[in-house]
C-alpha cells in the first residue's frame, strides 16, 4: 500500500495527515501548535512593543513542528517511510518572510534577531494598509488592467504592500533580503533545496498573471522608484504550477523528518485552495467556504469575469483549466475566540469547567435556545477588517441593539449571524456580477464541530450547504497533491482529476434552510446591508477616524508620552 503525506500549516498550528493513495483512507493524523503562536504584542527577542495591526511569526516554529508531525504520523500509523511516495504542503497566505539567497530567514541571523521586519508577516498583518491604499490609487491612475482581476483593490494582506512597508520602515531589511517569499514556497524550498514559486500564491497574492507575469517595471517605479526592479531583485524564482513535482526530500530533511530521501514533493499551495479538490469539487458554479480563524471562499468558473471586492480571479489558480475566484472574511474563528477570552463572565467559564466542556459549547447551547431575532442585535463582522467585498482593513466591528439586559449568549449568537451575513454578501456579489452559484459547500473544523452555526448559515443563505466529514480537509487536499507529484509511475496519479476520483473526502451532513428562520433573517440581513454600506462605503468613516486616533495615542505612549 502506498501513502501520501499532507502537511497543512494553519494560523496557529500545523497538521499532518497520512492518506492511502489508492483508497483515500486516512492512516494517521497529528496536530502541533507553534511555540510562539502569533507575535502581536511584543517581539520575544527584545521585548519591543509592536505597533497596532501587526501579526508576526517565527519561521523556526514551522521547522520544529515539521519534525514532530512527520514522526507523529509515522509512529501512529506504523507505515514505513519508503511507502510514502509524495508530500504536499499547504500554508496560510499571504504569509511572507525575507530570506537570504540560500533560504535562511533574516530573523535567524544575529544582526536581525531584534528587527521586527525580519520576521514572518502573517496574512492577518494589516499594518500595510497605507501602502495598499497608495498602490490602488497609483494602479487606477495608471490604468493598470491587473486591478480588474483583483476586485479593483489590492489588499493590505498581500505581498506587494507588505514588501513596500518593509522598504519604507526598514530599508536595511529590504536591502539585506535576497527574496521575499511565501511561507508555502519557503517550506518546499526547505524540503527539497529547490526555489520555486507556485502559481497559486503568486497569482492570488503577488499580482502575477499567467501569460503576462508580474506588472511592468514602470508600474513599480510609479509606486516608488526604489521598487522599480523589485520583481527581479526580490521576487525571482521559477513559477511552478499546482501538482508539479518541485523536487525531492533532501538528505538533510530526511534526517530531520524521518521521511526517505527522494520522496516527491509537490508545489506549495494556499491552504484554502487545496480544499477544493479534497471536497471532490471539479465543476464550475460550486461555492466553497473554508471556515476557520478566517474564512476563505473559492468558486470555479470557465472564464474570468470582473467582480469588485474579491481577492482574485486567477486562471488555473485552484484547478487546472478553470478560473478560480477567491473572496473571504478575515475574522471568523478569531472573533469568537476574542469574545470568549475577553467578554464572557467567569460564571460561564466555571460552568464549562464543571461540565468538562468547551466554553463555546455552553454559549452555543444557550444561544441555540433563542429564536432568530430574539436577541435584538445585528453585528458587523469586521473585528479584523473586511476582506470582501470592501477590501478595507481599517473598518472595525460593531454591534447594534445592546441594552442593560443583553446577555453573553445573545451577543455570541449575533457574532455567529454576522459572519453568515458577511458570507451571504459575498455570494450575492458574485451572482450580481455574472458568476453563477448552484451549490454551496463548507469545510474546516468549525463546519464539523458547530452544527448550530452551519444551520444559521443555511437559514441566512436560504440555500442547502453540504459539508465534509473530514476535519483535516486541507491536509487531505495537500496529500492529494503529494500523490500527483509522485505520479502514476510511483503509484500516485498523473493529474489532480485522478486523485479527485479516488481520494476525495467523504461528504458529511447537509444543512437545509428552515423557511421560518429564513424569513426573519431576510429582515435582519437587510439591516446588516444598511449598516454595511453606511459604515463601509464612505458615508460615515467614524471607524477609521477612531482607529487613527487610537494608533496616534498608542504611538505617543510608546514614544514616552503621558496620559494627558
Amino acid at each position: 500500500m502506498k501513502y501520501a503525506l499532507g502537511l497543512d500549516y494553519g494560523s496557529l498550528s500545523a497538521r499532518a495527515l497520512l492518506v492511502e493513495v489508492e483508497t483515500g483512507k486516512e492512516a494517521a493524523d497529528a496536530v502541533r501548535a507553534y511555540r510562539h503562536g502569533f507575535i502581536e504584542d511584543a517581539l520575544p527577542a527584545t521585548g519591543e512593543t509592536l505597533p497596532p495591526d501587526w501579526t508576526l511569526q517565527d519561521p523556526q516554529d514551522y521547522l520544529s513542528v515539521l519534525a514532530l508531525l512527520t514522526r507523529d504520523v509515522l509512529s501512529a500509523s506504523g507505515v514505513a517511510p519508503e511507502d510514502i511516495i509524495g508530500v504536499g504542503v499547504d500554508f496560510t497566505a499571504c504569509t511572507i518572510l525575507p530570506v537570504k539567497a540560500d533560504g535562511t530567514p533574516l530573523c535567524f541571523l544575529p544582526e536581525f534577531r531584534g528587527e521586527k521586519h525580519a520576521y514572518v508577516k502573517k496574512w492577518k498583518h494589516h499594518a500595510a494598509q497605507d501602502e495598499a491604499n497608495r498602490l490602488n490609487a497609483v494602479a487606477a491612475r495608471c490604468g493598470e488592467q491587473f486591478l480588474d482581476w483583483y476586485g479593483k483593490r489590492i489588499s493590505s494582506e498581500w505581498m506587494v504592500p507588505k514588501v513596500w512597508q518593509v522598504l519604507n520602515e526598514a530599508p536595511g531589511v529590504y536591502e539585506a533580503a535576497d527574496h521575499f517569499i511565501e511561507a508555502a514556497d519557503w517550506m518546499i524550498w526547505q524540503l527539497t533545496g529547490v526555489l520555486g514559486r507556485c502559481n497559486c500564491a503568486a497569482g492570488y497574492k503577488a499580482i502575477w498573471t499567467k501569460g503576462e507575469g508580474y506588472p511592468p517595471t514602470s508600474f513599480f517605479k510609479a509606486l516608488d522608484e526604489r521598487l522599480e526592479h523589485v520583481v527581479e531583485e526580490k521576487l525571482s524564482g521559477d513559477i511552478c504550477f499546482l501538482g508539479d513535482k518541485v523536487g525531492e526530500v533532501t538528505g538533510e530533511m530526511a534526517a530531520h523528518t524521518g521521511l526517505c530521501v527522494g520522496t516527491a514533493v509537490a508545489a506549495g499551495i494556499v491552504d484554502a485552495h487545496v480544499a477544493v479538490p479534497a471536497m471532490g469539487i471539479s465543476e464550475p458554479e460550486s461555492f466553497l467556504l473554508i471556515i476557520g480563524t478566517s474564512t476563505s471562499d473559492l468558486l470555479l468558473g470557465r472564464e474570468r469575469k470582473l467582480v469588485p471586492g474579491i481577492c482574485g480571479a486567477v486562471e488555473d489558480g485552484v484547478l487546472p483549466g478553470l478560473v478560480g475566484f477567491e473572496a473571504g472574511q478575515c475574522c471568523v474563528g478569531d472573533m469568537f475566540d476574542w469574545f470568549v477570552r475577553s467578554q464572557v463572565p467567569p460564571a460561564y467559564h466555571e460552568q464549562a469547567a464543571a461540565r468538562g466542556c468547551s466554553i463555546h459549547l455552553v454559549l452555543r447551547e444557550l444561544a441555540q435556545a433563542l429564536l432568530p431575532g430574539e436577541n435584538g442585535l445585528v453585528a458587523l463582522d469586521w473585528w479584523g477588517g473586511n476582506r470582501s467585498v470592501l477590501v478595507d482593513a481599517d473598518v472595525t466591528g460593531m454591534i447594534v441593539g445592546m441594552t442593560l439586559a443583553t446577555k453573553p449568549e445573545e451577543i455570541y449568537r449575533a457574532l455567529l449571524e454576522a459572519t453568515a451575513y458577511g458570507a451571504r454578501k459575498i455570494i450575492e456579489n458574485f451572482e450580481q456580477h455574472g458568476v453563477a452559484i448552484k451549490h454551496v459547500y463548507a469545510c474546516g473544523g468549525i463546519s464539523i464541530k458547530d452544527p448550530f452555526m452551519m444551520q444559521i448559515y443555511a437559514d441566512v443563505f436560504g440555500r442547502e450547504i453540504a459539508t465534509s466529514a473530514v476535519v483535516q480537509t486541507t491536509a487531505y487536499g495537500a496529500a492529494m497533491y503529494g500523490a500527483v507529484a509522485a505520479g502514476a509511475v510511483r503509484g500516485g496519479y498523473d493529474d489532480i482529476g485522478g486523485a479527485i476520483r479516488n481520494m476525495r473526502c467523504p461528504r458529511g451532513k447537509t444543512y437545509t434552510p428552515n423557511p421560518e428562520a429564513h424569513a426573519v433573517y431576510e429582515e435582519l440581513y437587510a439591516e446588516f446591508l444598511r449598516l454595511h454600506d453606511y459604515f463601509g462605503r464612505g458615508e460615515n468613516d467614524v471607524m477609521k477616524r477612531l482607529k487613527a486616533l487610537r494608533n496616534q495615542k498608542k504611538t505617543h505612549m510608546k514614544q514616552g508620552g503621558n496620559h494627558a
